[in-house]
């Protein structure tokens, strides 16, 4: 149980990681938790980078990390399941995305102003909602409703089935192609690893 337990965290905590990766703009507190032993091998080329080891962190944020965030998510790429999955190409913002029928299972609330998100369907509120369903496990587990627990895992793989894996991936490859810095070629390439060995660890 312990171990279920413990692995659910880890699973849960990457969710968030990437999450954060993906949301939004990097700041100096993100930067600093970077830095603890466990969250480095995440990004193993981000020690060696010339200007993380030489530049002070808000000029390395303003200069470069944002620069790239901004390339990466709004100037080249759309961070979008809409975009990827409809013939026309365009951003489902409304409430025809089919993404809320498992928001509104769960009672997800995506604040898309607090967000700052056009869509739903962002990468970053998708592995979001990844993370609060691994959360709901762990409390369901705690609270010995074992069939709560199911429910929830068999919602991960079905999320992951339906919506991550139909465009994450491939997103995140074209992120790992364009991106200008250590920190998103390091993330989009092990998030990558991460997603697709979660889902072979939820067909297990």
């Amino acid at each position: 149980m312990n171990n279920q337990i413990a692995q659910l965290e880890q699973r849960g905590f990457l969710y968030a990681l990437y999450s954060r990766l993906f949301m939004k703009e990097v700041d100096t507190d993100f930067l600093e938790m970077l830095e603890d032993k466990d969250i480095k091998e995440f990004f193993p080329n981000l020690d060696e980078w010339e200007l993380y080891k030489k530049l002070p962190k808000e000029e390395l944020i303003e200069a470069h990390l944002n620069v790239d965030f901004t390339d990466l998510s709004l100037i080249n790429l759309i961070p979008y399941e809409s975009f990827y999955v409809r013939e026309d190409g365009m951003i489902e913002s409304g409430g025809d995305n089919p993404i809320y029928q498992f928001y509104e299972e769960f009672n997800f609330v995506v604040e898309k102003d607090k967000a700052r998100v056009v869509s739903p369907d962002h990468i970053g509120v998708e592995l979001e909602f990844m993370y609060m369903l691994c959360d709901a496990e762990i409390k369901a587990i705690n609270n010995d409703d074992f069939i709560a627990a199911k429910e929830f895992k068999d919602m991960q793989k079905s999320f992951l089935e339906k919506h991550i894996l139909q465009w994450v991936p491939l997103y995140l490859i074209n992120v790992k192609n364009e991106a200008q810095t250590p920190l998103y070629h390091d993330g989009a390439m092990t998030g990558l690893e991460f997603i697709l060995s979660d889902y072979e660890y939820l067909n297990a």
